[in-house]
């Protein structure tokens, strides 16, 4: 920037810093966006004193242009803004935390851990999401087992993101948390760990009271690899749930489960259309030749994914079937 150019840089920035204390809340408006294109680090301060301003909406700038300075200075200032009276400044203020990076940042979310008000913890977890600062590793254990099932749920999430084997079993206690969108998320959580070691634990989540957790419990068992996860998606075919059951149906395929192609063949007469759709391509991921008249006939079905399902399916079987007799 050439001295004529940044003289008028500063200036603008000035003049803008001065607004910020008129009378007028549309003139202090004005000034915080004037300050989007101006900005430098010496109207951090000032941006911070305008987070206590009477209106909401020089507030709610003031948020937003902080935010895009990133300034770590910030984040304590506007950690308090979630109590902010106004809806839209705090909606702003729990967004910002979430695009703030570095130490310097995680320090006042970490510090805010503790609180009093359940909605600033929710948020300041949601905020370390992705700083993964491990500073914060034992307050969110802690947070484990919060009075408030959200703080809870934000908790599981952001330990997920870490992925450190000493949460695993602060974890598998909260499956037995009273509140079905906690248990939801340890079981998707617990999906980073998967192994024998935690086979038991989904087989038990796939009976769980709220057919979420036993629609997440069934997926997971999918990607464990482990034949002893068969039996419990088998049973699973029987949910009331057609969304459990669709997904007991994909997990089969994916561990190749040949015992349950006589259940799978069955789905294909499904009235539900995403039912016919998953039995098809399970058969198509087993590669079993039992299947190949069947999924033939659903080129006829009157749904366009579950002919796309079998179409590919049938494909694959076929191959599979070419492969086969050339090794022979």
């Amino acid at each position: 920037m050439t001295e004529v150019g940044a003289s008028s840089f500063d200036a603008a920035q000035a003049a803008a810093l001065r607004a910020l204390a008129d009378s007028d809340p549309a003139k202090r408006q004005i000034a915080v966006m004037q300050l989007e294109d101006v900005a430098g680090p010496e109207a951090v301060e000032p941006l911070i004193g305008a987070l206590d301003d009477a209106d909401a909406v020089v507030r709610r700038l003031a948020v937003g242009l902080l935010e895009e300075l990133g300034d770590a200075r910030a984040v304590g200032p506007i950690i308090r803004r979630l109590l902010d009276p106004d809806r839209d400044v705090r909606d702003a203020a729990s967004s910002a935390l979430r695009n703030f990076r570095g130490e310097d940042a995680a320090t006042p979310m970490i510090d805010a851990l503790g609180h009093p008000d359940a909605e600033v913890r929710r948020w300041v977890i949601v905020g370390l999401r992705e700083l993964k600062d491990l500073r914060a590793v034992s307050p969110l254990l802690h947070a484990l087992d919060d009075d408030s099932a959200a703080v809870r749920r934000e908790a599981v999430i952001t330990l997920a993101y870490l992925r450190l084997p000493e949460s695993v079993e602060p974890l598998r206690r909260r499956l037995g948390d009273p509140d079905e969108n906690v248990r939801r998320v340890v079981v998707g959580a617990l999906a980073y760990f998967v192994g024998p070691a935690l086979l038991d634990d989904f087989v038990r989540a796939l009976a769980d009271s709220d057919w979420r957790v036993r629609a997440e419990s069934a997926i997971v068992l999918g990607r464990t690899g482990l034949g002893g996860a068969i039996p419990a998606l088998r049973a699973a075919l029987s949910d009331p749930y057609w969304q459990v059951q669709k997904e007991a149906i994909a997990s089969l395929g994916r561990l190749a489960a040949l015992g349950a192609v006589p259940e799978l063949l069955g789905f294909l007469e499904s009235p539900t259309a995403d039912l016919r759709r998953a039995a098809a391509y399970a058969l198509g991921e087993i590669k079993t030749s039992r299947a190949t008249a069947r999924l033939r006939e659903l080129a006829n079905d009157p749904d366009v994914e579950v002919r796309k399902a079998a179409t590919r399916s049938l494909e694959a079987i076929l191959k599979n079937k070419e492969r086969t007799e050339k090794d022979n």
